[in-house]
């Protein structure tokens, strides 16, 4: 945390006091710089507010990239690769693409999957 000047118009009083807070997060390396108010205290208070929206905006990005992440590796990215059967209905065909078997659509809607199976 330091103190400096602000900086701007304001005349006497914004040039002889150090009311402009900086805050750095050293192991983010997030700085906030805050000069609004004409009173150290309070922009101390202000700047305390924006570093720590900062940080759990943060966090929350890390979180979701990683589920996101996390979700592309069990589900796939939903290409043609990456499905487990095929279900043709025009064609009457339903493939196991993992087992390399095919059934026909009927039976498939019938419940009878006994065919696919390994």
């Amino acid at each position: 945390m330091s103190f400096m000047r602000g900086s701007g118009a304001g005349g006497q009083h914004r040039n002889k006091t150090d009311t402009a807070v900086l805050l750095k997060h050293k192991p983010s390396g997030i700085a906030v710089r805050v000069d609004g108010g004409r009173s150290q205290h309070a922009n101390r208070i202000s700047a305390m507010g924006v570093l720590r929206a900062k940080l759990l905006a943060q966090a929350d990005s890390s979180n979701s990239k990683r589920r996101e992440r996390d979700r592309r590796q069990q589900v796939g990215s939903g290409m043609r690769g990456d499905k487990r059967r095929t279900v043709a209905v025009q064609r009457d065909r339903v493939t196991d693409h993992v087992t390399g078997k095919s059934i026909s659509f009927k039976d498939f809607s019938r419940g009878r999957l006994s065919g696919l199976a390994v």
